[in-house]
């Protein structure tokens, strides 16, 4: 099935989600969690986006991620993921008990669309203090697509991970999940990356960036996506395509946040200050935008 067949599916599909300028939302996506060995991409970005993640959760914010959150096409075990990362799965269990988490499925984490798979793997786990399963997130439940409407302008946004329509990713996810577990993990560690991820190619990532932009501008429907790596804002009179970007990049995170009627593309770093000290600082890249003029 084409992109813009299978984006038109999902939009039909999506939960709707109101909001207004009471509301704060905060989308990261692509961390690609994995168990903290020489494959796991989010390793050299957990602090930085268990920090950003505590920021938003002390201000209010609702935390949207748009797919590929757990990377599960190299690792097997979920178990072993949440495991090497268990400071942000509790984090995101307190925004869970708190009403304040939407998770979004992706090609890498595909395998949450399928309700025994996520009741299986993310229902409970096991406390090795307590020696007994214990609560992660009973009876969440993945969404592939969710609108957010606006209560006064009633102007809906989109948010979808962005591989839908492709062979690789969406049809046959399960033979690429099959390469890149036999064959790219073992030549990532030796610092080959894959050259069918449109993180790593540029010429698929601007072919996948036509196909959805060109859906969007047909549909005049503003989106927000994940999956290219890429962080885009458009400019004013642009077809609205934004992306969030990842938590892998080499030096920083990137997302993006809805708040106060306004939409902005944000990153987190390690930067010095005047007197060399180090700290994590959040910086608005593009934006603000009123949610009204998107």
């Amino acid at each position: 099935m084409s992109t813009s067949k299978r984006l038109t599916e999902v939009l039909q599909s999506a939960t709707e989600i109101p909001f207004d300028e009471n509301s704060k939302f905060v989308l990261l996506s692509d961390c690609h969690r994995g168990t903290n060995g020489w494959a796991d991409d989010f390793a050299h970005n957990q602090a930085l986006t268990f920090h950003a993640l505590q920021h938003y959760f002390r201000e209010g914010f609702t935390y949207i991620e748009v797919g590929d959150g757990d990377e599960l096409w190299e690792n097997i075990h979920f178990s072993e993921i949440r495991r090497a990362h268990s400071h942000l799965y509790w984090l995101f269990g307190q925004f869970y008990k708190q009403n304040r988490l939407i998770m979004l499925f992706g090609n890498h984490n595909i395998i949450w669309k399928y309700t025994e798979s996520v009741q299986n793997a993310l229902s409970t786990y096991y406390d090795e203090i307590t020696q007994q399963e214990e609560p992660l997130f009973p009876d969440i439940t993945f969404q592939e697509g969710i609108v957010l409407k606006h209560k006064q302008t009633q102007k809906r946004i989109f948010i979808v991970h962005g591989h839908q329509g492709d062979l690789m990713s969406d049809t046959l996810w399960w033979l690429s999940r099959f390469f890149v577990r036999t064959i790219w993990k073992p030549l990532q560690i030796l610092g080959v990356h894959d050259p069918t991820s449109p993180a790593q190619n540029f010429t698929k990532r601007n072919r996948v960036e036509r196909k959805i932009t060109a859906w969007i501008e047909a549909n005049a429907q503003p989106t927000i996506c994940g999956h290219t790596h890429r962080p885009v804002f458009p400019n004013t009179g642009d077809v609205p395509y934004y992306n969030t970007g990842s938590c892998v990049h080499p030096r920083c995170i990137t997302g993006i946040e809805i708040a106060n009627n306004e939409i902005m593309l944000i990153k987190w770093w390690v930067k010095p200050n005047a007197e060399g000290i180090l700290h994590i600082a959040r910086e608005v890249l593009e934006g603000p935008r009123k949610i009204a003029d998107i």
